[in-house]
């Protein structure tokens, strides 16, 4: 059940950095690897692409976007990403896995905003004052990877510290830069539980033991913070997931529905039709349509 039917890319070690965790990309110009084209995949990391120029297309789940220059994208583990065209390319990319952000007792930084990303946002745009901070950060990014020695793992997490703590301010400022309540921060708890175990667990009261809290009282933050049911929330994790991989994968609907926690197809197939109102095989031929 937890093998993930849609590809997932790690980090690959370079002459840089050799602990699979940390990666620095730069490109000037076409692509150089154009093998992922067409490939949905996922990442096993976080990525940090600053574009100065480009001119591709990209699709992030069902999602598709032009990428824009002087911009800063932000992936994370999980998401299906598919790259439909790349025709010119200018950027620094900082790859990074969870492990890494938790050396030197960096841990903190799993709870930055820009990390947890509660507004599934992937874009920051950037003011002329912005560009010319990352633009110097990076360059010594760049400069301290491609220098070997002791301090090196350290000084990286140091400056990637700096360089997250920037971007989640941008984060805040335009998506939403309130204060989490604690009813707000237990819905956001419970939303990074049901991303982390909703192939084993589909109800509620499961969650709600990870939480150490009780099932009603759950549900009652949950419906007065979201405006749903904890248990919608739950269904809509599985449907988007559904969604991913009817979408992205040719994968039969059988090892679907194993993947996502379901012993019996036909059960699956009639919780996705409740939900979305079209069958799983009626959903994967309407949304074929779109590719061109």
């Amino acid at each position: 059940m937890n093998t993930l039917p849609v590809p997932v890319y790690t980090l690959e070690q370079d002459e840089f950095m050799s602990n699979g965790q940390f990666k620095v990309y730069h490109f000037e110009g076409d692509f150089p690897d154009r093998s992922e084209l067409l490939i949905p995949h996922r990442k096993d990391h976080y990525l940090i692409a600053f574009i100065r120029k480009a001119g591709s297309r990209q699709w992030i789940d069902m999602n598709s976007f032009e990428l824009k220059e002087h911009t800063v994208y932000f992936f994370g583990p999980h998401q299906v990403i598919v790259k439909e065209e790349i025709k010119q390319l200018w950027s620094t990319g900082i790859a990074f896995t969870k492990e890494f952000l938790s050396l030197h007792g960096n841990s903190a930084l799993l709870q930055l905003p820009l990390i947890v990303n509660p507004y599934n946002g992937y874009a920051l745009e950037l003011t002329a004052t912005d560009i010319i901070f990352i633009e110097e950060l990076l360059q010594k990014i760049i400069a301290e990877y491609r220098q070997k020695g002791d301090w090196q793992q350290r000084m990286l997490s140091a400056y990637l510290t700096v360089l997250l703590t920037y971007l989640s301010r941008l984060y805040t400022a335009q998506y939403k830069g309130d204060e989490l309540s604690n009813e707000q921060q237990l819905l956001k708890r419970f939303q990074a539980k049901i991303d982390e175990f909703y192939q084993q667990y589909h109800e509620v009261n499961d969650y709600a033991s990870m939480l150490n809290i009780s099932a009603g009282h759950l549900s009652d933050v949950i419906k007065s913070q979201s405006g749903k049911p904890a248990i919608k929330h739950i269904h809509d994790r599985l449907i988007m997931e559904a969604r991913r991989l009817l979408f992205h994968t040719d994968h039969p609907l059988k090892d679907i529905s194993f993947h996502l926690g379901f012993s019996d197809t036909s059960y699956f197939n009639r919780f996705f039709k409740r939900e979305t109102g079209l069958t799983p095989a009626a959903y994967r031929d309407q949304t074929r349509a779109i590719y061109p």
